[in-house]
């Protein structure tokens, strides 16, 4: 009777602890940061023709080339299905944690027959026995059950900690889409750039061409000499020179945009073939503050949660110092006669185990795990503040380089007017023997030259809004169900 009122105190013990957790309950931790960002007030000056929704902010460029690009990416890009998998595994490690907190049960029936040996020591003492047969059945059948009883709370930690890393592997699938949105609309835009300058480039050949034309007229009259000629030559040879360079760069650009969407290099290569204007870098309808920021952009959401993670995970350490209990119960039915009495009374059998398994004499060992356990959580909160300054210094990056690339293509814009005129001037006092061919050469290269530049600097300018929209979380609805789903 003592013996059984001890096991009862000791389950109800058990069960009063249970609501118990050893280990640190985690908290998010506090960052300081600025109320506005440095680049703020410039980004809010831009004059734009259209505003970006930070949600699909790619709609805005106005260009349903680049609209359908980014919608079949996210469709299609292996890089999704990559995040997608390790979701899945994430996902499935949360189910094996939950299940380790219920009881388990298992069935278990087998069924024998047996030819004993005469020659063995047991076969010769049985076949002494009148009567032996030496042909032999055996039949079992049980129901047995095992549950853990998580009084000092390690498993409960260790699903708490395999819940934060199954949310930080969801945010890291959103951060891939939005990496995957940002990598598609900044190659399109690449390769509309360089579209641009190859046919700035060719459109000066061409220029050159006309030139050559007009001073072998002359030179054949006698008006020019052999110089300017050659010269003429040299510097269309130089601009037909950039173009395969420049078409170079223009595959590179349209394979790595296909690689982007999923499929083979050529696939889309009609479609994107056609040279059509860069686009135009549309206005932010929102900013946020840096604090807003934190909680919008997915792979900050990442950090936090693998460092609750390593919060949970000192608990897990913890809890070794403490025994762990667990229950056991096995309910059957056994027979060696035939298969007919197997659930008769007389074949019932049952059991009954109370477990305890303590770490003694080892707590050097717990120790180092705390210890250690501590030292991850010190990492991950490290790299957690670390990964909001590097935040923080990419969207104050892509402001300013988006507001002083528009300023560039602005101040080139006049050059460029200016140029056009002195080219022109130029060429008509050239042809009417005032100035040397050079001053016609020099006008030319300043003016391919500056449209050049142009070109790049507005592509510059489209790369810098697509940079900010990312650096800003953009590209998901961070007000939805799905962001309290990732915390």
């Amino acid at each position: 009777m003592r013996r059984r009122h001890f096991r009862i105190v000791l389950l109800l013990s058990a069960s009063l602890l249970a609501g118990c957790a050893v280990g640190p309950d985690y908290q998010s931790p506090n960052i300081s940061v600025t109320s506005r960002f440095l680049g703020q007030d410039g980004i809010g000056r831009r004059e734009t023709r259209s505003k970006a929704d930070l949600q699909a902010w790619w709609a805005a460029f106005d260009d349903p080339m680049l609209t359908r690009f980014v919608a079949l990416a996210l469709d299609q890009n292996l890089d999704m299905a990559l995040a997608a998998a390790r979701a899945a595994q994430a996902r499935a490690s949360l189910r094996r944690a939950d299940a380790a907190l219920l009881p388990s049960a298992n069935v278990s029936v087998q069924g024998a027959r047996a030819y004993q040996s005469v020659e063995t020591p047991l076969g010769q003492v049985l076949n002494s026995t009148p009567g032996f047969d030496r042909s032999g059945s055996y039949y079992e059948a049980n129901l047995g059950a095992s549950w853990e009883i998580d009084v000092f709370g390690g498993l409960r930690r260790e699903q708490e900690a395999v819940r934060a890393e199954y949310q930080a592997s969801e945010a890291g699938t959103v951060a891939t889409r939005l990496a995957v949105a940002a990598q598609t609309a900044d190659v399109y835009v690449t390769v509309r750039g360089l579209q641009a300058r190859i046919a700035i480039a060719r459109q000066q050949a061409e220029t050159r061409r006309q030139l050559l034309s007009t001073v072998m007229l002359q030179y054949e009259k006698g008006i020019a000499a052999e110089l300017q000629v050659r010269q003429a030559e040299g510097s269309l040879a130089q601009v037909e020179a950039q173009i395969p360079v420049l078409e170079t760069g223009l595959e590179a650009a349209m394979n790595a945009l296909e690689v982007l969407l999923g499929v083979q290099p050529g696939t889309y290569r009609g479609e994107l073939g056609l040279a059509a204007p860069v686009p135009i870098a549309p206005g932010l309808a929102e900013t946020g503050t840096p604090a807003e920021m934190i909680r919008r952009r997915p792979d900050l959401i990442v950090a936090e949660r693998r460092l609750a993670a390593t919060s949970a995970r000192i608990g897990v350490a913890i809890s070794e110092y403490y025994p762990k209990f667990s229950l056991g119960a096995l309910l059957g039915s056994a027979t060696a006669v035939s298969s007919g009495n197997l659930f008769t009374s007389g074949a019932n059998q049952a059991q009954g185990v109370l477990g305890l398994r303590w770490r003694l004499f080892d707590f050097g060992r717990v120790d180092a795990q705390i210890a250690a356990a501590r030292g991850r959580e010190a990492e991950a909160l490290a790299a957690y503040r670390l990964a909001v300054l590097r935040a923080t210094e990419e969207v104050e990056n892509a402001f300013s380089a988006l507001v002083k690339r528009e300023a560039q293509v602005t101040i080139l814009t006049r050059g460029e007017s200016s140029l056009a005129r002195a080219r022109e001037n130029s060429l008509a006092a050239y042809k009417g023997g005032v100035v040397s061919l050079i001053e016609v050469l020099n006008a030319d290269g300043n003016l391919l030259q500056i449209r050049d530049e142009k070109a790049q600097a507005q592509t510059e300018v489209a790369r810098a809004a697509i940079f900010s929209f990312r650096a800003l979380g953009g590209g998901w609805d961070a007000s939805s169900d799905s962001y309290s789903a990732l915390q």
